[in-house]
């Protein structure tokens, strides 16, 4: 046996095996995924999209009046201390009333005891209304979270659907190269009959084992690009690696009339425009916020606070308590007339940054409309591709029926048959390529129009 032969039958028995692992795990792999379940689980699981959304929650948290000096300070306060002393009184020959000397009195451990607690309210009547912007502010950044959190989504998604539907043609053409495999199984079987009985030579025989050769190593490949794709999918899910599924085939595209109406409406729905919107709305609440600075402020304080002093027995006098409370109510009025310069660069610098916001939203506004008349392009070559490589395909369907013919009855050589079998072939895989990036594309009008996560995946 040639070396040859070894390696031909060597393929062909690592592609049998491949084949025996496969179908072991059929039925676990037999378990539909569907794109809607897909894009389900990577909502749930996905670390990027759950990030985001914690984002958004943080945001929501800051957006609160709690946050925007909407309500008073209460500051409550309490001490207590405690003085230990040792005192002596010397009377220095001093006569008492009897006239006798006066003896030295000494106090040993004489505590002084004092206990205070305080409550202090401080609270803003009017502050320049900046207290006011900046609610809005912070109300504005909790949208524009929000938004980066359903950009997040829609590109992750846009992701997933990409690798999806890489799974579905290679699950197709998978399938094709099975049937060339069997075509070329019959044709090899058919030219060891016919070699037998001396109708054809040895070559014909060898020609039909290394088309096996070539279209095994075509499954192999095409079922290696398979099981990475469908790691790749499980990683955007965030599920075991090896998890098994088969995914669905089928693809509906949507008419260019629809692709039409959601083009129209992409200014109020592209979620890159409307960030720009929101940035520019918190440019304007910048300035309106440094304008207030411009005001003065006015602001009620007033406190509550309550003494106790317990002070020991002294030479002359005995122990006494001291307790005493206090109120306090005042208004204040703070006017900052002039702060070196400070506030009015700062009110030129808000204006400056409102006016780059608004000329980044000319400039994206622009960016979108490219891009959306460009994928709307794309889209309708993807469709038109697509019916031609149909025709493509039934063309060659047509042509290797009439030469399988004509090659049973020896009218045609090995040759010529191979051929209209690889062009068969090469047919259906371009279509299938065609079909799936026609949907990618449909999806990518989706994505900048701002409806890809309000249709049917």
């Amino acid at each position: 046996m040639t070396l040859f032969m070894k390696m031909n039958k060597f393929i062909i028995l690592i592609a049998c095996m491949l084949f025996a692992f496969a179908k072991a795990h059929s039925q676990q792999a037999d378990t539909l995924l569907t794109r809607a379940q897909a894009a389900t689980t990577m909502l749930k699981n996905n670390y990027g999209i759950q990030v985001a959304a914690n984002n958004s929650a943080i945001a929501e948290n800051n957006a609160s009046k709690l946050n925007a000096d909407f309500f008073p300070t209460v500051q409550a306060l309490a001490g207590a201390s405690i003085d230990r002393n040792n005192s002596e009184t010397a009377f220095n020959g001093a006569l008492d009333q009897n006239g006798n000397p006066r003896q030295d009195i000494r106090i040993d451990g004489a505590e002084t005891k004092r206990y205070n607690a305080s409550i202090n309210v401080d609270y803003t009547i009017f502050d320049g209304l900046g207290r006011r912007y900046n609610y809005e502010r912070l109300q504005e950044l909790y949208g524009l979270t929000d938004l980066q959190a359903r950009e997040t989504i829609e590109n992750t998604t846009l992701q997933l659907m990409s690798v999806y539907l890489e799974i579905a043609r290679l699950t197709e053409n998978l399938q094709v190269f099975n049937e060339v495999l069997e075509v070329s199984k019959q044709r090899e079987a058919r030219s060891q009959y016919r070699f037998d009985y001396g109708q054809v030579s040895m070559l014909e025989v060898l020609n039909a084992r290394v088309d096996i050769n070539t279209d095994s190593i075509n499954i192999l490949n095409a079922a290696q690009r398979l099981r990475n794709a469908k790691r790749d999918l499980n990683l955007l899910m965030q599920r075991d690696l090896e998890a098994q599924f088969r995914v669905d085939t089928l693809v509906t595209l949507t008419s260019l009339l629809t692709i039409e109406d959601f083009i129209r409406n992409a200014r109020e729905n592209n979620v890159r425009l409307l960030q720009a919107q929101s940035s520019t709305r918190i440019s304007e609440l910048d300035i309106k916020t440094s304008k207030s600075l411009f005001l003065p402020r006015i602001g009620l304080s007033g406190a509550y606070g309550w003494n106790l002093t317990e002070n020991p027995a002294s030479a002359f006098f005995p122990p006494t308590t001291n307790t005493s409370d206090n109120m306090r109510l005042g208004v204040n009025l703070t006017w900052n007339l002039f702060d070196g310069g400070r506030s009015i660069v700062g009110l030129r610098n808000a204006r400056v940054r409102n006016e780059n916001e608004n000329l980044l939203k000319k400039q994206l506004e622009q960016e979108v409309s490219r891009d959306l008349a460009n994928a709307k392009g794309n889209y309708a070559n993807s469709l038109a591709i697509f019916n031609m490589q149909e025709q493509n395909v039934r063309t060659n369907e047509e042509n290797f029926e009439r030469t399988q013919e004509r090659f049973k009855l020896g009218q045609v050589s090995s040759v010529e048959f191979r051929q209209a079998q690889v062009n068969l072939l090469n047919a259906q895989t371009i279509k299938n390529l065609a079909k799936y990036d026609a949907k990618l594309a449909e999806y990518q009008v989706l994505l900048l129009a701002g409806q890809l996560l309000n249709i049917s995946l």
